[in-house]
């Protein structure tokens, strides 16, 4: 049995450059979660995590390349950073960001970063920063507006980038996790899987783990990671950590793109020695 993951008409006919995809899915989220629900602070926290990325991008990019380069992935990371983070300062916000950017530079292997930018950020405040900040975690309530908005703009546009089977694996992934983990602590299955409802799953499952930069190159890889993620979250929340998702793909997603880099580059040596 084979299912279609393209989107119908009209959507299907939507161009969108590629560069701009996850501009226009982080736009589209924050739309929807701060006019639902007033998520942002200030407007000022926001545009601090943003002009924070650009400066470091830009700067780092040159420094490293020598050349000036698009800052459609800074204003992504700068965004979500502006979403995600918590805090009654402005300098979280744009160290965040600034961290999230700069270790695209720092932590590379075989010429590619191997760690989702804003995820490293997130997790890597956590560690330093907790007595300052903390990260986005409300629930959407009843609203199912906020939802539609954001689910529709997501397919669109991860419909684009042929990375929806990473979403489908990965909730349905969790949803079975926590079905697991209802049965474990006798709890309710319904408030094991309720934090899907939530906008930083949102953005998780949408934005993170769909990032075509840190993912696997085949369909069957993805859908590995993303069952993989989901499982070693399952041992995060047994242990009620908050953040649980972020930490199950700061160790699985570089370790998951550092062995596939190996395997390809071993068959390609075992191609040429049978040649």
């Amino acid at each position: 049995m084979s299912f279609s993951t393209s989107l119908p008409e009209p959507f299907s006919q939507i161009t969108i450059p590629k560069n701009y995809i996850g501009p226009i899915l982080i736009s589209g989220i924050l739309f929807a979660a701060h006019i639902s629900f007033g998520i942002l602070d200030t407007w000022t926290k926001l545009f601090s995590a943003i002009g924070a990325a650009f400066i470091t991008e830009l700067l780092l990019h040159r420094f490293v390349t020598g050349k000036w380069r698009d800052i459609s992935s800074a204003y992504v990371s700068g965004i979500s950073a502006g979403i995600l983070v918590r805090s009654p300062m402005i300098w979280p916000f744009a160290l965040c960001a600034a961290i999230s950017i700069a270790s695209k530079y720092v932590f590379r292997y075989k010429g590619t970063h191997i760690f989702n930018p804003t995820n490293f950020g997130i997790v890597v405040m956590i560690i330093i920063a907790s007595d300052s900040m903390a990260v986005l975690s409300i629930q959407w309530g009843n609203n199912m507006w906020a939802m539609l908005v954001i689910w529709i703009v997501g397919l669109i546009t991860i419909s684009k980038v042929n990375r929806f089977n990473i979403c489908a694996t990965y909730v349905a992934g969790f949803l079975f996790f926590a079905w697991i983990r209802s049965i474990y602590t006798g709890g309710s299955f319904m408030a094991e899987a309720a934090p899907l409802t939530g906008p930083m799953y949102q953005l998780f499952v949408l934005f993170m783990i769909t990032d075509p930069k840190t993912t696997l190159s085949t369909k069957m890889g993805q859908n590995v990671v993303a069952f993989l993620i989901a499982f070693v979250e399952l041992f995060f929340r047994l242990g009620e950590a908050v953040y649980a998702p972020f930490y199950a793909l700061f160790i699985v997603g570089p370790i998951a793109l550092i062995f596939e880099k190996w395997w390809n580059e071993r068959k390609q040596d075992a191609a040429s020695v049978v040649r």
